[in-house]
């Protein structure tokens, strides 16, 4: 939500997960130009960027280093099925709007 007064300001999260960890971790997080870095560094590295101001909202108050909380399992499970299915080739890299021309 943008305040009356104050600009947009662009938020980041970067997530990693590996293997034996209980959940993903936030390994990254930022606003205005750490933000741009984080999705500059991610495409540099061929990782896709999801945008969903929802969730970020909800992951930039997990602090750096720490295991996502439960309450986020399903939201990031959901996003990482889609990334799985997108880096498979099953499904767009842009999303249809589902609209016929």
């Amino acid at each position: 939500m943008n305040m009356p007064g104050r600009p947009n300001r662009q938020l980041a999260v970067a997530l990693a997960y590996r293997s034996g960890d209980a959940a993903p971790k936030v390994v990254a997080s930022g606003r205005g130009l750490i933000a741009q870095a984080i999705i500059e560094r991610a495409k540099e590295h061929g990782v896709f960027v999801h945008e969903s101001e929802e969730l970020v909202a909800m992951l930039m108050q997990v602090e750096l280093d720490q295991h996502i909380p439960p309450a986020l399992y399903l939201a990031v499970a959901e996003l990482l099925a889609w990334l799985y299915r997108l880096e498979r080739g099953e499904i767009p890299a842009i999303p249809s709007t589902g609209k016929t021309s």
